[in-house]
């Protein structure tokens, strides 16, 4: 539950700036820490699994988030960094790509600004954030609450994310949430 939780908080918090339309099309790094409760453990026991991997596991582990469009790896500072491709028809839509089971409930833009809320069904939760961007860079924060253990708990997420290259190579965009 605390991983499922943590990779959707994480998904969101790297896909929410991706819709923002000044943003260039192409091969993103983002950057991304957590603080609050338990997902601060949540992520450190994460950190710690794939330190422990074997080799075939990683690679087994970084197809199946290849296969939802990121390329993700532990960060020395205790954060994630993942990499994410963003087409130019996902920017010309000004797609916001989200996890299934989550919606956009806000999403307002004032240059290069955005706040948004959103709220996701599997696991129960809902947040709200702001991001500001340039065509090749953002920072974003937001607030994520939900209830772990039956207990409500709350989390901020932090992120910074920069334009790398046009060519996304092996990194596949993420697909679209059914609807």
């Amino acid at each position: 539950m605390h991983k499922k939780l943590y990779a959707a908080a994480a998904v969101l918090a790297l896909a929410l700036p991706a819709g923002a339309q000044t943003m260039k099309p192409g091969l993103w790094e983002m950057n991304n820490k957590s603080s609050g409760g338990q997902m601060d453990q949540a992520m450190a026991e994460l950190q710690k699994q794939m330190a422990q991997m074997s080799p075939e596991q990683r690679k087994q582990m970084q197809a199946a988030m290849a296969a939802q469009g990121v390329k993700m790896m532990p960060d020395a500072g205790g954060g994630m960094v993942v990499q994410m491709c963003l087409t130019k028809e996902q920017v010309e839509r000004n797609d916001i790509p989200m996890e299934n089971g989550c919606k956009t409930t806000r999403n307002e833009r004032s240059g290069g600004k955005m706040r948004f809320a959103f709220t996701c069904s599997n696991p129960p939760s809902s947040g709200e954030g702001e991001a500001s961007f340039t065509p090749e860079s953002y920072t974003s924060r937001m607030t994520l609450k939900t209830v772990v253990d039956r207990k409500p708990e709350t989390m901020t997420m932090e992120g910074s994310g920069k334009w790398l290259k046009a060519d996304c190579g092996a990194v596949k965009p993420m697909p679209q949430a059914r609807k």
